[in-house]
């Protein structure tokens, strides 16, 4: 009887090995299943139309096939809901912004978003439809800007940078209109929502407008502008964004990787003319 019970316990002990051992090969196969399902699966990316869902549209057509990536683009017409979406998860990336920017909103909203690959910069500049030189605009004229935090500061440091007005030492990216400590032609400053400058220009004596929507409206930086933004040193490239602990998605790795190739950045150079710069 003792015997038999050995024999029976040995059995029933290889049995649960056995048991065991197909559960984690189960698993195993499983969870490399779900990882293979996650590559195929496409990847929602917001993007601000021009160039933004423009690059991506290039990265689709012409290279993610070949890596196995499945893209879809969505396009949105503010600087908002791409980060709202993307915290809720109804989007898996978005790219319209820079650093600066997404810090801000973070801090602001309480979201939790990272900034993956830095990809272009895109030059603010200063436009008017009734001056072609800077030394033209008048005393007490209106200079519309950009009403977020971040881009108003940028603006702010572009007119101090070309002798419209001085800023408080220090004041960095986070500079508001308290920050002008001198102010030679008393401009006037109306505060819009960045997709509004490029029409406002017909109300105001000179606007800066951000690259994107410059380019939108048909402005050519690199022609059109009084004075534009410089490339070196500027902390305000846009790139690729995801929700904090979604940077290394296999996904999101071959898009900043496709990104910042050589034929993007071939893209870039040829299809806007200095308008937009491969950020490295």
């Amino acid at each position: 009887m003792r015997k038999f019970f050995g024999i029976a316990s040995a059995v029933t002990a290889l049995t649960f090995a056995l048991t065991a051992c197909g559960s984690t090969g189960t698993a195993e196969t499983t969870a490399g299943a779900a990882g293979r399902a996650s590559i195929s699966e496409a990847l929602k990316v917001g993007a601000s139309p021009v160039p933004h869902a423009e690059i991506l549209k290039f990265v689709k057509d012409k290279l993610a096939a070949k890596e196995g990536l499945n893209l879809e683009i969505v396009e949105f017409t503010d600087y908002v809901q791409p980060n709202v979406q993307l915290d809720d998860g109804q989007i898996g990336a978005d790219f319209f912004q820079h650093k600066p920017y997404l810090d801000d909103f973070n801090a602001s909203k309480g979201t939790k978003l990272s900034f993956v690959q830095p990809v272009h910069l895109e030059p603010l500049g200063l436009y008017s439809k009734k001056i072609t030189d800077i030394a033209a605009l008048a005393r007490n004229a209106t200079v519309a800007l950009p009403n977020d935090a971040t881009n108003l500061g940028r603006a702010l440091k572009l007119l101090a940078d070309n002798g419209l007005v001085t800023l408080k030492a220090g004041a960095g990216t986070a500079a508001t209109e308290r920050d002008v400590t001198a102010n030679p032609k008393n401009l006037k400053f109306q505060l819009l929502e960045a997709a509004q400058l490029p029409r406002s220009l017909d109300d105001v004596d000179a606007a800066v407008v951000n690259g994107n929507y410059a380019i939108e409206a048909g402005l050519k930086p690199a022609e059109n502008a009084l004075v534009l933004e410089k490339a070196q040193g500027n902390p305000y490239a846009n790139g690729l964004v995801v929700a904090t602990g979604k940077e290394q998605d296999p996904r999101v790795v071959k898009l900043a990787k496709l990104l910042v190739s050589p034929e993007v950045k071939q893209f870039i150079e040829r299809t806007y003319k200095g308008a937009v710069i491969p950020a490295s």
